[in-house]
């Protein structure tokens, strides 16, 4: 076969000093790419996260009061192991996140905060690639992500943001999709992925709740199999693939 599937992925910019990664939920970007965030912060740069919620809908045995704050807890360590010690949440209710007015301000003020020269989010479209479909949460963050990179350079979208003294920053020059059937760019994740699978280990009760498999076993092998998979596109390398859109 030939076409887009095939075609080697380019290195991702690296002549960037901020990065802000903005995804729905707790394991979200381990899931992702935390081996490439693993390589950035050891390279000096600085990544901050944003979540839209605190994954308290994710475990059927957890009341949400209770899943909730735990959940909060192990994404907080989890960044924490490669790096990153900036982690905020914006509460809106896991699993009912609505793309619209309100999560694209949301989003722009954070940019507006951590003024960002690269942004992150996960697969935004409708699958995976094939009949994986989607969660409706993750389709409304990554979207509402693409645009906010562009409203929070505009002062006249949304005023109210200026006013509390958020200026506009038009500094975005990127956002990077994680997760996508159609990469075009991928980090090189050899330095990162033994924190990457410490990284997503964090997440023990949510993993515990999800397979019966040893949790290591299982996250090892998740991985390394997508690492790997990136990797036969990027000169055998294992790679983390990203979906990259220039502003």
């Amino acid at each position: 076969m030939t076409g887009p599937r095939n075609e080697q992925l380019k290195a991702m910019p690296d002549d960037w000093r901020r990065a802000l990664a903005v995804v729905a939920h707790p394991d979200d970007l381990e899931y992702g790419c935390a081996a490439a965030v693993a390589g950035w912060t050891d390279g000096g740069r600085e990544v901050a996260y944003l979540l839209a919620t605190r994954g308290e809908a994710g475990i059927d045995s957890l009341e949400p009061s209770v899943c909730g704050p735990l959940r909060e807890r192990e994404q907080r360590a989890s960044a924490a192991v490669v790096g990153v010690s900036t982690v905020e949440f914006l509460d809106h209710r896991d699993g009912v996140v609505e793309y619209g007015v309100a999560l694209r301000r949301d989003i722009a003020a954070a940019i507006r905060r951590h003024r960002p020269e690269l942004v992150i989010t996960l697969n935004h479209r409708d699958t995976w690639g094939g009949v994986a479909w989607n969660t409706p949460d993750h389709v409304a963050v990554g979207r509402a992500t693409l645009d906010a990179a562009a409203d929070a350079g505009n002062r006249w979208i949304f005023p109210e943001l200026t006013e509390r003294g958020l200026e506009p920053w038009d500094g975005v020059r990127w956002v990077a999709v994680a997760g996508s059937a159609q990469p075009t760019h991928a980090v090189d994740a050899t330095a990162g992925l033994e924190r990457a699978v410490r990284s997503l280990l964090q997440h023990r009760t949510y993993i515990e709740a999800l397979t019966d498999e040893d949790p290591e076993t299982y996250v090892r092998s998740f991985l390394t199999a997508r690492t790997e998979a990136a990797g036969e596109r990027f000169g055998g390398t294992p790679a983390v693939a990203f979906e990259l859109f220039g502003r």
